[in-house]
């Protein structure tokens, strides 16, 4: 046989030293003879030996550690162009050699290389074993330090006994299949085409016939329903609750943010900038100019714990309870057939567990993605701020930087603390009164100065006027004698006659004079004149005035006059004018007028648009009310029909001791309940709307809940929810053609915050108000869940079994034994079974033994869990897995590369010692 070189790791001791950090260990190597006259031959004094590790693997400087004797002797030597960095001793006593260094503690398998060379030579492979009698090669497979520098700081083992920085409760629910509560059976029958059920009454959940199902409607109700959907029905269920441990381990240095070098001397001023995601859209200039941008996500937290109590609070599918003071969230799991604790445990455990992993690695998702660092170079220093920095490189050469994210490693626990027998029941219609909050906004008026309103004429209005005119004192035609002076005339018939006569019928005069009179504005006529007198010294009576038939005169007969001196009577008229329906001032006013008004619909509308605007982005940004309060008032708007459906005030002759009584059995404050959103879809108004269970397609005449205003309203009101708006798009057929398609839409501005979930299915939504409670507002109902205080539970089922709470149907059932279920369960009736469920919970809720069980990991801290999971028993840790999540600081560690390869020469990445100042 021939002598042969062999190889063993012996092991790995953690250690920590200043400028290392933690997650790092020595590793150390024998290298010894094998086979026939093995000896010191292979391993003389003067040669150096040393291992072949891979060039990615973080191999410290064994001059960084003086102080540790095993790395005295330890040698490092590295070249560009090669693959390997070599790791070695010079023997200084000839036979067995140990070769140790510094490096990640994280292990791996791969080849690694054993090199020998006489002193001032260079080192050459040599075959090898990694066991006696094994077979030799230039390349071996062994324990190694795993490649690249250390990014995950240690093993979760180093961190048990540490106390958890911050906890969450939660909970899942899970109804009891078997018993047919009257309460759920009663809802459930009404919505059921069934002739059988329609006679199912409050009577058919008592006595022997409903506990074994001989009731004919009952046994109708346990037939129309398959064993899994019977949870429905039951009136019962368990709340098994957990609760999630955050542990603050160990932080580390991740990947590289960003990168600068400095020449010898050379200053550089580094700016960070930090991107966070919030739930606003903008950007904003510190006083330290730090730019952040801050844009729509779910989560705004750094702290994976703030995160999942963030998310558990904006989770719609959680049921909400209240215990100690705090909302706790309570998952809905599938009803259960066995009524078994251990297997509700187990079954728990397992939703808790998928759901919590899925939780935490999205909510430390979006925080990883919450820190983006941007570095940027300037070549001026001035006054710093927390957020800059100015590095110096005092040395003679150039210096490499590497900017790496400080990460913190946070570990998660969960424990089952307990489990709680529930009642449950559905009530309809559970927001409805509710009361929402009105934005108070006024809308001002539209400023109209910058528009000139034209000045309107005078009103065209009857007027009055005299007209004073001449009556000539002439002969009529055909006659021979005129009149003379001083002649009266005094016959005149008829009243129109042209002519008049003097006493003796001698001599014949003209009677008639026609007067065309100016009227007082353009387009007026002449309505009617009026004899007022004659000038004096003249003697003239009117027998008649009459206005012609243009308007635009009128004509006087006279009954009597003197002829005086033969000269012309004058004679004044009062004359009635009607004004024109218009006139040319009055046309020129009309269409200033209209101008006028366009000008100002268009002001008008600008306003209401702006108005509508400003009140889409005020309620968009309204901050939510705190959770716990919105919480608070459902749980209050549902517990007087919950405790209305108990009945307690028909069982008691005194209504407060009633209530007392009620509130020593169940847990009151504790309820919780899921919402069930209403399909709901605005429909036309009418005095009959369409029924529920048949929603009419939108038209034209729909609304939502709360339909935008028009603008002459608009101004003074108040805001109640967000504005929708019926509007039309077009419907195509297969052929192209069109048809009116109304859709109840939302408004919407390039300003506004992302509409809340509901807005699209028309829900009434709260301005100040969150998710879950729109979905309340709109639920079509709501499933109340009541906690039973801990050592009650047989004196609630007894509650329940009462003919005016929830019966006794099908209770005398044969229990259908599961597997996992205890012996005690077989051949036993479901009411036994429940009878055995509350006994166990009361002896196991009462117990001061699970009490301090479930508050140990506050005592003795982080337990390390073997194999991450396992099936939960009642009140132990059952799930372990760690979260990486980034911080806001950044470190500069200084690092060399091959100017030739460019790549980064290993174990060169150190924590710089160079000036940096912030």
């Amino acid at each position: 046989m021939v002598t042969v070189l062999v190889v063993t790791f012996t092991g790995r001791t953690a250690f920590s030293a200043p400028g290392t950090g933690a997650g790092y260990s020595i590793w150390s190597y024998r290298i010894e003879s094998s086979g026939p006259g093995s000896g010191a031959g292979e391993l003389p004094a003067g040669h150096r030996i040393a291992l072949g590790l891979p060039h990615e693997v973080d191999v410290r400087g064994p001059e960084q550690y003086p102080d540790a004797s095993e790395l005295q002797g330890i040698f490092i030597q590295r070249e560009a162009a090669s693959s390997r960095q070599y790791v070695g001793r010079e023997i200084t006593s000839p036979g067995t050699q140990t070769i140790s260094f510094v490096a990640p503690t994280g292990e791996t398998t791969c080849e690694l290389l054993l090199a020998r060379a006489p002193r001032g030579q260079s080192l050459a492979a040599v075959q090898f074993s990694t066991a006696p009698g094994g077979t030799p090669g230039n390349t071996q497979l062994l324990p190694a330090p795993v490649k690249g520098p250390l990014l995950n700081g240690r093993p979760p083992a180093e961190f048990a006994g540490m106390l958890p920085y911050s906890s969450e409760l939660f909970g899942i629910y899970q109804p009891l299949a078997g018993w047919f509560g009257m309460q759920n059976s009663l809802r459930v029958a009404r919505g059921v085409a069934d002739e059988l059920l329609a006679g199912l009454g409050r009577e058919s959940f008592s006595g022997t016939a409903a506990r074994t199902l001989d009731d004919e409607a009952v046994a109708a109700l346990a037939e129309h329903f398959e064993a899994p959907a019977q949870g429905v029905l039951s009136p019962v269920g368990l709340v098994n609750l957990f609760r999630q441990y955050f542990f603050e381990f160990d932080t580390f240095l991740g990947p590289p943010a960003g990168h600068l070098w400095l020449s010898p001397g050379g200053t550089v001023e580094v700016v960070e900038t930090s991107t966070r995601r919030t739930l606003v859209e903008r950007t904003a200039e510190q006083a330290e100019e730090t730019s952040r941008k801050v844009e729509e996500s779910m989560t705004e937290q750094d702290d994976v714990a703030d995160a999942v109590k963030e998310d558990n609070a904006n989770d719609t599918k959680l049921g909400i309870s209240a215990s100690g003071g705090a909302n706790v969230g309570i998952y809905h799991a599938d009803a259960s057939a066995s009524f078994s604790l251990s297997s509700t445990v187990k079954r728990s455990s397992e939703e808790t567990h998928k759901h919590t992993r899925t939780q935490s690695a999205k909510v430390s998702s979006e925080i990883k993605r919450n820190f983006k660092t941007t570095f940027k170079t300037v070549t001026e220093t001035t006054d710093t701020s927390s957020r800059r920095y100015v590095v110096q490189n005092t040395t003679g050469k150039l210096v490499n930087y590497e900017l790496r994210r400080k990460m913190r490693k946070v570990g998660v626990q969960l424990q089952h603390i307990g489990t709680r027998l529930c009642w449950q029941v559905y009530l309809p219609a559970p927001g409805r009164t509710l009361g929402l909050g009105d934005l108070v906004h006024i809308v001002s008026a539209p400023d109209l100065t910058s528009i000139r309103k034209p000045e309107p004429p005078p009103p065209l209005v009857v007027k009055t006027t005299q007209f004073t005119g001449a009556f000539p004192i002439r002969k009529k035609p055909g006659t021979q004698d005129p009149p003379e002076v001083n002649m009266e005339f005094v016959h005149h018939d008829p009243e129109d006659a042209e002519g008049i006569t003097d006493h003796d019928n001698a001599r014949h005069a003209v009677a008639r004079m026609d007067y065309t009179p100016s009227p007082p504005e353009q387009g007026y006529k002449l309505r009617d004149a009026r004899f007022l007198s004659a000038a004096p010294g003249r003697a003239f009576v009117s027998h008649l005035t009459r206005v012609n038939q243009e308007k635009t005169g009128f004509a006087v007969f006279s009954k009597f006059f003197n002829s005086g001196d033969l000269s012309p009577i004058a004679l004044t008229f009062e004359l009635t004018w009607d004004p024109p329906t218009t006139n040319d001032a009055h046309d020129r006013y009309a269409e200033e007028k209209k101008v006028y008004d366009a000008e100002v619909a268009e002001l008008q509308r600008t306003a209401y648009a702006s108005a509508v605007r400003e009140r889409l982005a005020l309620v968009s940004s309204m901050r939510p009310r705190p959770s716990p309060d919105l919480r608070n008032e459902e749980r209050q708007e549902i517990y007087g029909s919950l405790i209305e459906k108990l009945r307690p005030f028909e069982l008691f002759e005194d209504m407060y001791l009633g209530s007392e009584v009620l509130r020593q059995i169940f847990d009151v404050d504790e309820m919780l309940y899921f919402v069930a959103p209403d399909y709901w879809r605005p429909r036309p108004v009418s005095d009959t709307p369409p029924p529920p269970e048949d929603p009419a397609t939108p038209t034209q005449s729909s609304v939502g809940t709360y339909p935008v205003p028009d603008a002459s309203v608009l101004a003074g009101r108040t805001v109640l929810s967000w504005y929708s708006h019926t509007d039309k798009a077009n419907a195509l057929d297969p052929l192209g053609h069109a048809t009116p398609e109304w859709r109840v839409n939302y408004l919407i501005t390039e300003e506004s915050q992302p509409a809340p979930l509901g807005s699209s299915l028309g829900w009434l939504i709260q301005i100040d108000g969150d998710a879950r409670r729109n979905e309340f507002l709109n639920a079509a109902w709501v499933k109340a869940v009541l906690p039973v205080r801990p050592g009650r539970e047989p004196d609630a089922l007894e509650w329940l079994r009462k003919a005016d709470v929830e019966g006794e149907a099908a209770l005398d059932r044969d229990y259908p034994f599961q597997q996992g279920d205890p012996e005690d369960y077989r051949d036993k009736k479901v009411g036994e079974v429940l009878d055995l469920l509350a006994s166990q919970l009361e002896t196991s809720n009462t117990a001061i033994a699970n009490t301090l069980a479930a508050e140990e990991v506050f005592e003795t801290g982080f337990d390390p869990l073997t194999g991450g999971f396992r099936p939960a028993d009642p009140y132990k840790v059952f799930d372990q897995w760690i979260e990486v999540l980034p911080t806001d600081q950044v470190v500069a560690v200084e690092v060399q590369y091959d100017p030739r390869t460019g790549q980064q020469l290993p174990g060169t990445t150190t924590s710089s010692d160079r000036t940096i100042e912030g």
